[in-house]
């Protein structure tokens, strides 16, 4: 395992958009490792795999937010099922946009599908604060970053 530097501020490869996995093999799997033990010395809640280099669809959330490590969730070639309500009470950051706060109004629900590390496939729901996180990862995927979508908060 090894710690991925996290692309930042508008850097044009974060506007690209991420391929399916094809096959999970050693290299995805050292892949979710490495970010995992990232986000975990990050702090953060979330990341996708295009904010450390690699134009995959993949990420991880801390479905606890914890930031201990021990309730991260990896999803791979996760597909949006249903969205469902209306979430604007919560001042949204990234990793890749250190320091910046942005509104960003998000469904309150959200259920996806997606594959774990060893290609099952499942599926998952999360509201408010994790369907937010979900949402915001998987924008990743597509290439769409909060500057894109929110409006940029100063305090």
């Amino acid at each position: 395992m090894a710690l991925r530097e996290i692309i930042t501020n508008d850097d044009e490869f974060l506007s690209k958009k991420s391929r399916p996995v094809d096959n999970i093999d050693k290299r995805i799997i050292d892949l979710v490792d490495d970010m995992k033990q990232t986000l975990i010395k990050s702090g953060g809640v979330g990341l996708a795999a295009p904010q450390v280099g690699v134009l995959r669809r993949v990420f991880i959330i801390d479905i606890d937010a914890e930031g201990d490590g021990g309730s991260l969730k990896e999803f791979i070639n996760p597909e949006i099922i249903k969205k469902k309500g209306r979430n604007d009470k919560y001042l949204e950051g990234c990793l890749s946009y250190p320091g910046r706060s942005f509104k960003i109004i998000r469904p309150n629900k959200v259920k996806l599908r997606a594959q774990n590390v060893k290609g099952e496939w499942f599926e998952f729901e999360g509201e408010d604060f994790i369907a937010r996180a979900i949402m915001h990862e998987n924008d990743h995927l597509d290439g769409i970053t909060i500057p894109q979508i929110g409006t940029e908060v100063f305090e």
